[in-house]
């Protein structure tokens, strides 16, 4: 499996594969050719169809600042992944092409280039990962410890940092989202109604739901947010840790732990399956989101690992089947109220783990709710999968 910076990664929304990477390729190829003098874009498959509306176009345009840039919308391709580009560069007169994939969270992937990412575990699955926790003494968060590089905490603590500034920035603005359907921030609204809510159980839900609207409000805006694991979902860990640090009073080091525990789930469903929608719909990136934050919660709770599988477990299955069809192409409707129906589940998720295991431990695996993830993602139709050629974007105009 990849690092764990592959999976947590800083950078513009509000689409993780659809502004994220191509900002990330964009960007590679302007140091690797830094007199390029123009450049022609053609955009395929979902960047192509709702490119638009995640703003594909603009940040493309953006990284290439003065340089002249043209962007084609295409269709269909013969490639082996659902969304990428080519990259027509013309530097001291010749054209330098480069097929870029976006493969989901933002991660890339280059034909024309090889570029190594850091790839430190060799554990391919959940079983054996609590195997070798099990004869190495490890506790989850131990087992990324002893994977990754010397200055992972400092990353973590970078990224943590990161969510809580986005947080903080969504609650404090208002006015209208950009995009064609003149949506109206509601963040700091749904905010102060938590703070005037008397009932003490329903105030913190509309916490957390402020906070997943906060941070994903702030994603729509184009504000830097963190893949975790897309941009898409990154309201759900956010508001997840926030609330732990500000309501709850969790440390940061704790926290940098639960993000770290988090990462193995979001990992693994990286690497056996996918957290791409425009592969695998909203099930791979909310359903995944959702299932990194019960694992984190779990953790926090003092849980076992059995109980952390179980919680993680519980979050992904019921996303399943879950599509991806944006109103407009803007991650906007539904993907924002996705976000902070799904924290709420999480947490649901790790307390229903933590009260149901000793009564009636899971039957369904973490690896087995993976594989199924996968066989439910290749079943669901193209229409559904961040195309908006179905579902909600085709029946709300």
């Amino acid at each position: 499996m990849e690092t764990i910076r592959e999976l947590y990664k800083a950078g513009p929304g509000p689409s993780s594969s659809h502004t994220l990477a191509p900002y990330r390729a964009c960007k590679m190829f302007l140091e690797e050719y830094p007199d390029v003098s123009s450049v022609n874009i053609e955009l395929y498959g979902s960047l192509s169809l709702t490119g638009k509306g995640h703003f594909t176009d603009y940040i493309i345009k953006k990284t290439f600042a003065d340089i002249p840039c043209s962007i084609d919308f295409k269709l269909d391709w013969d490639e082996e992944f659902p969304s990428g580009f080519y990259l027509y560069g013309n530097v001291n007169g010749k054209i330098i092409k480069w097929t870029v994939f976006s493969i989901g969270g933002g991660t890339i992937k280059i034909r024309e280039k090889d570029f190594a990412i850091a790839c430190p575990y060799q554990e391919k699955s959940l079983v054996e990962i609590k195997e070798r926790c099990q004869k190495e003494g490890w506790s989850l968060c131990d087992y990324v410890y002893q994977h990754e590089d010397d200055n992972i905490r400092d990353y973590l603590k970078m990224i943590l940092k990161t969510m809580d500034s986005c947080v903080e920035k969504g609650l404090q603005a208002e006015g209208f989202l950009p995009g064609s359907i003149k949506i109206e921030r509601c963040a700091s609204k749904l905010y102060q109604k938590a703070i005037c809510e008397n009932d003490q159980q329903m105030q913190n839900r509309l916490f957390l739901m402020a906070y997943a609207y906060s941070a994903n409000e702030q994603n729509a805006d184009r504000d830097i947010v963190v893949t975790a694991p897309t941009d898409g979902s990154c309201g759900v860990m956010a508001s997840l840790m926030y609330y732990c640090k500000h309501n709850l009073g969790f440390d940061d080091d704790k926290l940098i732990d639960s993000l770290a525990v988090a990462s193995i789930f979001g990992n693994l469903i990286k690497e056996n399956a996918t957290i791409s929608g425009a592969m695998g719909g909203c099930q791979a990136e909310i359903g995944t989101a959702c299932s990194m934050a019960a694992a984190a919660y779990a953790y926090l709770l003092n849980l076992s690992m059995d109980q952390i599988e179980y919680a993680a477990e519980i979050a992904m299955e019921h996303h399943l089947g879950l599509t991806c069809d944006p109103v407009h192409g803007l991650v906007i409707i539904p993907c924002i109220e996705r976000n902070a129906v799904a924290v709420i589940r999480a947490i649901d998720a790790a307390v229903l783990s933590k009260y149901k295991f000793d009564i009636s431990p899971n039957i369904v695996s973490f690896d087995t709710i993976i594989n199924t993830m996968k066989d439910t993602g290749k079943m669901i139709p193209r229409e559904l999968k961040e195309t908006s050629l179905g579902g909600l974007a085709t029946k709300v105009q």
